[in-house]
């Protein structure tokens, strides 16, 4: 992976990371209430915003869409963790006990990013944002369908590549509107 993608990819996780750390020091881990399809549709709505201000050309709440794009990314590190602490019933977990967790699906989601960028040559580069606005709306959709067949698929990846694919599209889109810089 070239140097250029994976500095600017820390940057964008870096700070993903550190609204991360804040919404838990000041919430708690209330997050630890949803259920996954729950957590689903919360990223669900963030990307649907980011697609009607697109089509609209304008927004009416003045919160910025890279905004949307660092939630749809903590959201789904929130649900690949959840996914991880199903057979846990606690509801509160420190900031610490959360990061490595943090870290471990950030780890995976890049080894992820690095071997795919090999194979296709970095062709996020000549996206467009709205396109890749639209792959994580269908990434949402097929989430939503392996959900309701209860997690079985036939021929297909599972939820956990999903939420990654979402999270390096989001990545790529925040790298894109440098918000990195």
């Amino acid at each position: 992976m070239k140097t250029q993608t994976t500095s600017e990819y820390n940057q964008v996780i870096h700070l993903c990371k550190e609204l991360f750390k804040k919404k838990t020091i000041d919430y708690g881990t209330a997050w630890r209430i949803l259920r996954l399809p729950s957590i689903t549709d919360q990223i669900f709505i963030k990307a649907q915003r980011i697609r009607s201000i697109q089509e609209k050309g304008n927004q009416k709440v003045n919160d910025p869409i890279a905004d949307e794009f660092v939630g749809i990314i903590n959201y789904c590190i929130i649900a690949l963790i959840q996914i991880g602490l199903l057979k846990d019933d606690r509801m509160e977990f420190s900031y610490e006990e959360l990061e490595p967790l943090y870290d471990h699906w950030v780890a995976s989601t890049k080894g992820l990013l690095e071997n795919k960028n090999h194979d296709y040559g970095e062709a996020w580069r000549d996206m467009r944002i709205s396109s890749m606005t639209d792959i994580i709306l269908m990434k949402l959709y097929r989430i939503k369908q392996i959900e309701d067949n209860q997690g079985k698929t036939l021929v297909s990846e599972g939820i956990e590549a999903n939420y990654q694919d979402m999270i390096n599209y989001a990545v790529f889109c925040l790298i894109k509107l440098g918000y990195h810089a």
